[in-house]
């Protein structure tokens, strides 16, 4: 059985087909989850809903940012 994504918010979704903004651009923040993922294009800023499974098969990689206030 594939194993299911855990995607937060804040996340950095690296997906396998580039945004038609730019040939490069291939990140996405996460700003809400739920059954629909709302995402935004790190390059242009374009807000995207897609439904949780669609986004799931699309996705190559995802960056977890840095969390500040955590202690060595």
């Amino acid at each position: 059985m594939p194993e299911i994504p855990q995607i937060e918010v804040g996340d950095i979704l690296e997906m396998k087909k580039n945004h038609p903004c730019s040939p490069k651009s291939t990140r996405f923040r996460v700003l809400r989850v739920g059954s629909d993922i709302r995402i935004v294009c790190e390059n242009c800023g374009r807000d995207l809903t897609i439904p949780r499974i669609k986004l799931e098969k699309n996705i190559k990689k995802i960056i977890r940012p840095e969390k500040a206030d955590a202690q060595p």
